[in-house]
């Protein structure tokens, strides 16, 4: 449907709190969905959240498939994921670099967990039950992270290793 602006660090937007989406297989969700499909895409992102476009719905989208962003990551097929549900399989946390559309040319090392199973509807209202660890896991927890008005740099444990991509000795 169209590409759109995003949402950028700094935004008080990007801080609030995602509503729950209460009607599925409706226009207006499936536009909204194609919108942060296309915008993911034209920007080379391996998701998208319904608030970095200004929308304050629990809405996710995820894919990875030869992104130049990512180009070591395995590959994590594409989900629309509604009103998201994680659960941690393992308490250990792994650091990882991550980096963000709302927060363009920079990285950070960002603690998650390691595997997790979530939940949730599609646009249809289909329910969604997957458990998966990896590359994967790093970016449904990235993602919702969106939905509760959390930028991965809150999530960082060391400062001194967010940087800008070009500066950074590894990311």
């Amino acid at each position: 449907m169209a590409v759109r602006d995003l949402l950028k660090m700094g935004d008080p937007r990007l801080l609030r709190l995602a509503r729950p989406v209460e009607r599925f297989d409706t226009p207006e969700l499936h536009g909204l969905v194609a919108d942060l499909l296309d915008t993911m895409h034209a920007n080379d992102g391996a998701g998208l959240a319904a608030p970095q476009i200004g929308v304050d719905l629990r809405v996710v989208v995820f894919q990875v498939e030869n992104n130049p962003r990512y180009p070591d990551a395995e590959p994590v097929p594409l989900t629309v994921l509604i009103n998201p549900e994680l659960t941690a399989l393992d308490p250990a946390l792994e650091e990882g670099w991550e980096g963000c559309l709302s927060v363009p040319g920079l990285r950070g090392l960002v603690p998650r967990h390691r595997a997790l199973r979530y939940r949730g509807r599609d646009a249809f209202g289909a329910p969604i039950d997957r458990t998966v660890g990896g590359f994967h896991a790093r970016v449904v927890q990235h993602e919702t992270d969106h939905l509760l008005g959390i930028l991965y740099p809150m999530r960082m444990r060391d400062m001194s290793r967010f940087g800008f991509v070009d500066a950074l000795p590894v990311a």
